[in-house]
């Protein structure tokens, strides 16, 4: 799950050590050393998450997740010693997506930045998905050609919803199994194949093309 996430954090021992943690699991990090300079690089850059410390110099933490929370609704989660309650309490009043008291387990933290994501992606995903008479409505996982429900598996909704997301983009069968297997499978890639196999034949039209030794490609054509 491929991020751009910045760390606002002065203490530079744990800046780099949360650099290497994020950085092990693919993420984009990009840092800062003060408060200042942290809420500069956030209005300058592009970021789904802001991983912030409290007790900056130039400007705290505090200020700048109200700041954030005026204008962006980035996920936001303050790691601080500042363990109290009144100090958890104030970060939620600000809107915080989370709060992680130091000294934390790094690992740990990477499992509460994979979840705030998750999270903020799932509220932020559509609630229909169209493709040419294709339509997924995905309250209900259920899947129409037209106005006809699809009689479809849950696996097989999961796989017409990453096409979805993905429309005329080459999908390869790596990347079906990892985002909808998961990393720990292992087994046979025509497993993809057969689901592939059975989608076709329940929508009846040639939404899904293959691409010769690579993968698949969903372009809504009828023809």
């Amino acid at each position: 799950m491929s991020a751009n996430i910045l760390v606002i954090e002065d203490d530079i021992y744990i800046q780099e050590l949360i650099q290497e943690f994020l950085r092990a699991q693919d993420y984009h990090v990009e840092v800062a050393s003060d408060g200042s300079e942290g809420y500069q690089k956030f209005q300058q850059g592009t970021f789904d998450l802001v991983l912030l410390d409290i007790m900056l110099p130039n400007m705290d933490g505090y200020s700048i997740c109200r700041m954030i929370r005026n204008k962006y609704d980035t996920p936001v989660i303050i790691m601080t010693a500042l363990s109290e309650e009144k100090d958890q309490l104030k970060a939620f009043e600000l809107e915080a997506d989370d709060f992680i008291s130091k000294p934390f387990s790094f690992n740990v933290l990477v499992k509460r930045v994979e979840a705030v994501l998750r999270r903020f992606r799932s509220e932020m995903k559509p609630k229909e998905l169209h493709c040419a008479r294709l339509r997924l409505d995905c309250d209900s996982y259920k899947a129409y050609i037209d106005h006809a429900l699809i009689d479809i598996t849950v696996k097989e909704f999961a796989i017409l919803q990453y096409f979805l997301e993905n429309v005329g983009r080459t999908i390869t069968r790596e990347m079906l199994l990892d985002n909808i297997w998961g990393y720990d499978f292992y087994g046979d890639t025509r497993i993809v194949d057969a689901h592939i196999k059975n989608i076709r034949k329940k929508l009846g039209l040639p939404y899904i093309r293959t691409v010769k030794g690579i993968g698949y490609i969903m372009d809504g054509g009828d023809s």
